[in-house]
């Protein structure tokens, strides 16, 4: 019997002057790199992810409050996987074993049937694909269908930890636009949706992160297309994350403690923290029906 590890296989992605690397165990993002600088934060590929590093959330991301929700008038009970807040965290699927359906140099497309549990009884079958394009950066794309015989809650979202060259999140600039941040309580449940205008949540002007701890919701994105930047004045570098905020309503974002504030964590999600309990953009699909969530990182040289 030959050694398992961590994150099964590693594909190595290139095209033009990015290469990334994903895992196949939760179709995880392992790195991805711009003319040799890192602008996803890596790990090594023998150990496992530290603090979600580049993990897919599927069926539901960041927290479920109490492991517990009601849906069609039904309680289901979730395993607690953070002890400290009481929550079931970043869905089922991010530390199962995944299929290559296909690959090339450039691109890999992998995919998981979830069979479902006691706490979401529900089938879908899921799928991600990671494409590199030399001018554009990395295209990453999550479907859902559902391939049982009722009605499922469902939200998605990923955990890419976005750095440019390694350097310190408080030595880079952070900008993005968004109207509202979500604020949390002890246990990081939500307690109050907040305007960001005049708050230290408000980076609609580019400004140097420094020692603002983020572990927060943002809503009230753009029209169109939003996106995050984390620029390197020093390499005269930054990286991108872009979406759609008809796809992505919902933005989190973690400076990282956990990482030593060597990254960002930038994720774009389809609903908010607990939205299992909420109902807030929650998707519900019913059998037959698909999902689909698509965004971008890229390379943004002055």
């Amino acid at each position: 019997m030959s050694n398992a590890v961590p994150n099964g296989e590693l594909i190595i992605l290139e095209a033009g002057d990015y290469k990334a690397t994903v895992a196949s165990v939760g179709a995880g993002l392992v790195s991805l790199s711009f003319q040799g600088h890192d602008i996803v934060l890596p790990f090594p590929g023998h150990e496992l992810p530290p603090a979600y590093a580049g993990k897919v959330l599927m069926p539901w991301p960041n927290r479920v409050a109490g492991g517990a929700y009601t849906f069609a008038g039904q309680r289901y009970e979730l395993p607690v996987n953070e002890a400290s807040t009481g929550s079931a965290l970043h869905g089922l699927a991010l530390w199962n074993a995944w299929q290559v359906e296909r690959r090339s140099d450039s691109e890999v497309a992998l995919t998981h049937l979830l069979h479902g549990e006691p706490g979401y009884p529900f089938q879908l079958a899921l799928s991600v694909r990671y494409a590199l394009d030399a001018g554009t950066g990395l295209q990453v794309e999550l479907q859902a269908a559902n391939c049982g015989t009722a009605a499922a809650p469902y939200g998605c979202g990923s955990h890419p930890y976005i750095t440019v060259g390694g350097e310190d999140v408080d030595n880079c600039e952070l900008s993005f636009r968004a109207g509202k941040v979500l604020l949390t309580d002890h246990k990081l449940q939500p307690t109050e949706l907040l305007d960001t205008a005049g708050t230290d949540f408000d980076f609609s002007e580019a400004r140097m992160l420094a020692s603002q701890s983020l572990d927060h919701a943002f809503t009230g994105l753009p029209r169109g297309d939003w996106n995050v930047t984390l620029r390197n004045p020093a390499l005269k570098l930054s990286a991108v994350v872009e979406a759609s905020g008809t796809d992505a309503p919902w933005l989190q974002l973690y400076s990282g403690e956990l990482r030593g504030r060597k990254g960002l964590a930038v994720e774009p999600m389809t609903c908010p923290p607990d939205a299992f309990n909420s109902g807030q953009d929650l998707a519900v699909l019913e059998p037959g029906e698909s999902h689909s969530l698509a965004f971008r990182v890229r390379a943004v040289e002055d």
